[in-house]
């Protein structure tokens, strides 16, 4: 790649649009300092000092993408609560549309609160609502999804799943339908309870944990002759065109069903990982939609994921830092 045409990339991401489908919550922070067990029990006391919520799931996703200068659209379903709008403000204060996120009453609002002490987590309490949504918010949400692809250009379509319900085999099939008559690329971060109703998507992107637990698989994280053999119905019989699979200190893997990719994991000083498949499915469905090859995407991204886990809790990649490592890498010959 030369230089120029990796500047002018990231410079045309400003036009691009990426529609995002999934489970929208907030990733809440309290920070503090332990200095003492507690006489109650050996458990150890935080001296709270601040309290912070963050964008997370499928809403870091949008995000990645909007802090790569792209415009998300990010549909979802939300608790009509206290955390919903605290979610939805933290949206507008980063300049997402929240046209497609639907309030409900009998949902609640996913947060997920880390306890951190001297940059190391203590606890996390989660707060959710892990249940389907009923027909009639899927109907509601697919009539959001449906709008917003009439309405708009959308460059790629990434449907992210935590499994909190929001995601159903329904809204799966008819909108991953519908976006392949416009001709859209699609990408799927799953998980385990829709793991096998993800057909004909352009990118499927599942960690090693998932791949094992979806397709029931035995076979260690290093043998990459087995699980390329593992995922080959995944092409097949399941018509995905790339599957990225994230190997954590192993790096990545891509395989496009004739040829696959191994990528090693990044050197970096670890602060986190939380976040960082986030960033890597936000990433990938922006260099995805601009053509980019199998193994250049799965490069950019891995990349990209090593840069948010230099940082601690769930944060969105930098552009700029991104474009500079890119840049430095490409000129002294370092790509992969």
């Amino acid at each position: 790649m030369k230089s120029s045409e990796i500047k002018k990339v990231f410079k045309s991401f400003g036009d691009y649009r990426i529609l995002i489908i999934g489970d929208a919550m907030l990733d809440a922070y309290m920070w503090g300092k332990v200095d003492r067990i507690s006489p109650e029990a050996p458990i150890p006391i935080i001296a709270s000092t601040n309290l912070e919520n963050r964008l997370g799931g499928a809403a870091n996703v949008a995000l990645n993408i909007r802090s790569m200068g792209a415009i998300p659209y990010l549909c979802s379903v939300i608790g009509d609560d206290d955390k919903g709008e605290i979610l939805l403000q933290r949206l507008k204060n980063r300049s997402i549309p929240s046209d497609g996120i639907i309030k409900n009453r009998e949902r609640k609002t996913t947060v997920k609160t880390r306890i951190i002490s001297n940059n190391q987590h203590l606890l996390r309490i989660d707060e959710e609502e892990s249940s389907p949504v009923g027909e009639h918010l899927e109907k509601e949400l697919l009539q959001k999804i449906t709008g917003i692809l009439d309405d708009y250009t959308i460059n790629a379509v990434v449907f992210e799943d935590y499994d909190k319900g929001v995601i159903t085999p329904f809204l799966i099939e008819e909108v991953t339908r519908k976006v392949k008559e416009k001709g859209i690329p699609v990408l799927a971060d799953p998980k385990k309870r829709n793991f096998h109703h993800y057909r004909n998507v352009d990118l499927f992107k599942p960690n090693f944990r998932e791949l094992k637990e979806g397709l029931n698989l035995t076979i260690d994280k290093a043998d990459t002759e087995g699980i390329v053999h593992a995922i080959k119905p995944l092409h097949t019989d399941w018509n995905n065109k790339l599957i990225f699979i994230t190997l954590s200190e192993l790096g990545v893997l891509i395989s496009d069903g004739q040829k696959h990719y191994s990528l090693p994991a990044e050197v970096r000083d670890i602060a986190d990982v939380s976040g960082a498949g986030d960033t890597l499915i936000g990433v990938s469905s922006l260099f995805l939609a601009a053509g980019f090859s199998p193994k250049d995407i799965a490069g950019i991204a891995n990349l990209a994921g090593g840069l948010v886990c230099e940082k601690v809790g769930v944060v969105p990649v930098d552009k700029d830092d991104l474009l500079e490592e890119l840049l430095i890498r490409n000129i002294n010959g370092l790509l992969w």
